[in-house]
């Protein structure tokens, strides 16, 4: 896919990445707009709808040709992200996860035999996770208390992971143990674990505030045995591979907090032009076209940012080095302070219609509060802008 031309303003789409966009809001329209509610309600992901999302080839966008996928960018996992959850953050999980964590983790660090193993099931049919959090590891990623003990050609992991995106319906999961804690961060490890593997389960699955549509859920590891040949890396490289994935991981949050700002708008946008209040349709009002304003004004910045961060991440100079981490942090820290703050107002915008479920912003105003928390709290980004800043 052709990239941005250069000197062009971060938001200005190239002929490829528009006809991508378009491809995907118009799936988002026709196919995932009538689930939304259905699927919120049941806290599921329908099966059909992720069946249709490889066979558009969202699940592999960055995967090459040579692995059965299209050879996208990262900018396209932004605007697939980004698209889809003006319609359904939860849904945009799924893609984002899958995308920006587990296939990029394997791009970067997985061997040729790997990479032939796993690359061409991500296009076609395997949904992954990454599994990093713990009961006592959130915002301090690495007090992990799962441990991997070397027994011959294997690793027995034994340990619990929480809050993992993705894990009712995954087949893969990049899991992190520590082979050697005395060795501090340095002693941690990815694995790549099927979900058939004896002594993984996935077990109790979270009743969740928003994004209910998408799995969060523990996993146990009792005893598992892992084959050397399933290290992703090597063996006290953990540290890089979560690091390096999750500077990825926050831009693709931040787009979906930038699309369900946007979705939210664009609901109280209607809303106001269509509800007639003392003779005028409510955008006619002063105070409305104001606030209507406001937050179009944060939606604009935040995509400055994420796209900003983006074409960074995006660009060929990156492999040499680039820069990007800071970018990611403004973009996850403001996008997720944006999302909640526009959200508020388009509930505020429809009034009663909005605080009920037949509305669609009541859902993008619970989803919104996810984005302040998962793959870095607002402190910890707040923490790494400051250390790049300062």
């Amino acid at each position: 896919m052709s990239s941005q031309a250069a000197g062009a303003p971060v938001t200005q789409l190239s002929e490829d990445e528009r006809l991508f966009a378009d491809a995907v809001r118009g799936f988002a329209r026709l196919e995932v707009a009538p689930l939304v509610r259905l699927m919120d309600e049941a806290q599921h992901m329908n099966a059909e709808l992720v069946e249709k999302m490889f066979a558009l080839g969202l699940m592999g966008i960055e995967i090459p040709e040579e692995y059965g996928g299209s050879g996208g960018s990262f900018f396209d996992v932004i605007l697939a992200v980004e698209l889809l959850s003006a319609v359904d953050p939860a849904v945009a999980l799924l893609v984002d996860v899958q995308n920006t964590l587990v296939v990029s983790a394997l791009l970067r660090w997985a061997n040729e035999e790997q990479k032939r193993k796993y690359l061409p099931r991500l296009v076609e049919d395997t949904i992954g996770a990454y599994a990093l959090s713990e009961a006592a590891s959130g915002s301090d990623a690495f007090a992990l208390e799962t441990r991997a003990t070397r027994r011959g050609n294997d690793y027995v992991l034994t340990g619990r992971k929480l809050w993992i995106s993705n894990a009712k319906e995954a087949d893969l999961f990049i899991v992190f143990a520590t082979v050697d804690a005395s060795a501090g961060y340095k002693g941690i490890t990815a694995f790549l674990i099927e979900e058939d593997a004896a002594g993984f389960t996935v077990g109790r699955k979270e009743d969740k505030l928003g994004i209910r549509a998408s799995s969060t859920c523990e996993l146990v590891l009792e005893d598992c045995a892992v084959p050397e040949a399933q290290v992703l890396g090597a063996v006290g490289q953990g540290y890089k591979v979560a690091m390096e994935t999750l500077n990825e991981g926050r831009i693709g949050i931040g787009a979906q907090m930038l699309g369900l700002a946007e979705g939210a708008w664009g609901h109280a946008v209607k809303h106001a032009k269509a509800r007639k209040q003392f003779g005028k349709a409510l955008v006619e009002f002063q105070a409305m076209q104001f606030q209507l304003a406001e937050m179009a004004t944060d939606i604009e910045a935040a995509k400055l940012l994420v796209y900003n961060a983006a074409r960074l991440k995006n660009s060929p100079n990156d492999a040499a080095g680039r820069e990007f981490r800071k970018q990611a942090a403004m973009a996850k820290y403001f996008t997720s302070q944006v999302a909640e703050r526009v959200a508020s107002k388009a509930v505020e915008v429809l009034g009663g219609l909005g605080f009920v479920k037949d509305s669609p912003v009541e859902k993008l105003y619970r989803d919104a509060k996810i984005g302040t928390i998962y793959e870095g709290t607002s402190f910890m980004q707040l923490a790494a802008i400051a250390k790049s800043v300062l």
